[in-house]
């Protein structure tokens, strides 16, 4: 590297080192939005019931006060009778000594038959008001604000006495100022008291908040001692609503490793593969070698035929991480058998088998791992290849059968790596079935060779995870 090119590298690396973080977006805080949706359902609730209490309470409270007055009202009635004149007259006083004084705040009234009131003497001059929109027959109880400086609660109800015709209305009055303590020394206990009880859920709100998202603190901590180099993994203890997310977050970190290992391994393959070319091409090109244009053709075409497989493991590797990757298997060996069978005129290609089975490879892959077995299988037989395709339980199976000589068991294996050709008579790089084999494993797949039953000849077994 020139001085020239390290200048350039290092300034591009200064470069992207000064932009600023790639970070996603931030929507808040969840914290936050879990304690305002606690605080606005309890202020709610605390409401609606604070409201419902304070009206059971105060009615129970103007409840009793009526009592007390309707029971002062049926004594009055009962205490009443008809005089010699006509007119109403209390047979004994009723027991209250604040209906003998003036302005007390407990007042009665009969009124009827054109004359005039007969009050009690706590009205002093005063005069409760009657009306003759409503009928009274049935007890009547509101709150009246005829006297100024007063507000009224005011029972009334009409009665027949016996021995007269007249309608006579009996009222009873008092004063609102006792009901109205009552009532607000009620509110005054059960206001401060539901703002307390509010108070307290909502802390109780933050603090369950707090404690239950407390695991996804570790779990930063934990994320950021991996990326320190001080872990690998998230292994602490956790609840088990996060438990599942760690784990997929785990396997996502294995496959990543993985990945990186394929890579590094992908390269120093490379590497080593096209170092030998190189140093023919090195050597020769320093030499005097009459020869050179058949040598960098020929080591031309081994490091394109390495570039070619390194290739196409990387396609793979790729391509793994779509999820979605779907291929109908027979459609892939219906087509790839056509393009076979224009290269060999000669050879009968046959397919059988269940048309819906699918793998999970994308096609492009399947089609060059079943066209990399369908080429050998129709150069090595002896004319006649048959492909079954059928599903084994989670694994979709292509089976290629061929009527050839066949693979002893002592190279059943060996032939799968990179170079190997057991037939050095028929052109090919070797490279075939190593592809077959690595894009095959990176899916999670397998190939194997087994001896044909009904051709006699070589069977492939090429498994992939069905979809």
């Amino acid at each position: 590297m020139t001085e020239g090119d390290a200048a350039k590298a290092e300034a591009a690396s200064d470069d992207f080192a000064s932009r600023p973080a790639l970070t996603s977006r931030i929507t808040g805080s969840l914290a936050r939005r879990m304690i305002a949706i606690a605080a606005l359902w309890i202020s709610l609730l605390l409401i609606g019931g604070g409201f419902a209490l304070d009206r059971v309470l105060t009615g129970a409270i103007t409840r009793n006060f009526d009592s007390n007055l309707e029971y002062v009202l049926i004594a009055m009635i009962r205490s009443s009778e008809i005089g010699p004149d006509g007119e109403v007259r209390m047979i004994e006083p009723l027991g209250d000594q604040r209906f003998l004084e003036p302005y007390s705040g407990l007042y009665w009234q009969i009124s009827g038959g054109g004359q005039e009131p007969y009050p009690s003497r706590s009205l002093w001059e005063r005069r409760l008001d009657t009306s003759d929109k409503h009928d009274d027959r049935q007890l009547h109880t509101y709150d009246s604000r005829q006297f100024p400086d007063e507000e009224l609660r005011v029972l009334e109800r009409d009665v027949v006495l016996p021995g007269s015709k007249v309608n006579w209305r009996f009222q009873i009055a008092q004063s609102r100022e006792a009901l109205d303590l009552q009532i607000r020394a009620v509110r005054a206990t059960l206001i401060p008291s539901l703002a307390l009880l509010g108070l307290g859920l909502i802390v109780l709100a933050g603090l369950q908040t707090f404690y239950g998202l407390w695991p996804l603190r570790h779990i930063r901590r934990a994320i950021a001692a991996m990326r320190g180099g001080e872990n690998r993994r998230i292994i602490a203890p956790l609840p088990l609503e996060v438990q599942p997310m760690v784990d997929e977050l785990n396997a996502l970190l294995a496959h990543n490793e993985k990945q990186a290992e394929e890579a590094r391994l992908h390269a120093g393959n490379l590497a080593h593969a096209l170092k030998t070319p190189l140093t023919v091409l090195l050597t020769s090109a320093t030499g005097s070698t009459s020869d050179l244009a058949e040598i960098v053709r020929r080591e031309a075409a081994a490091m394109r035929r390495q570039v070619d497989h390194h290739l196409a493991r990387a396609r793979a590797v790729g391509r793994r991480g779509a999820a979605q990757a779907r291929a109908n298997v027979f459609a892939s060996v219906d087509s790839v058998s056509r393009a076979v069978a224009a290269l060999y005129p000669d050879v009968r290609l046959d397919a059988a088998g269940d048309r819906n089975v699918v793998a999970r490879v994308e096609r492009q892959d399947l089609d060059e791992l079943v066209g990399n077995l369908l080429d050998n299988a129709a150069k090595y037989g002896g004319g006649s290849v048959f492909v079954t395709v059928q599903r084994d339980g989670n694994m979709a199976e292509i089976l290629i059968e061929d009527d050839g000589a066949g693979i002893s068991p002592t190279d059943r294996d060996r032939i799968f790596d990179r170079g190997v050709r057991l037939d050095s008579n028929k052109p090919g790089t070797g490279l075939g079935l190593a592809i077959v084999r690595d894009v095959a494993e990176i899916y999670g797949g397998s190939v194997a060779l087994e001896e044909s039953e009904d051709l006699g000849g070589a069977l492939v077994r090429l498994r992939l995870p069905a979809g």
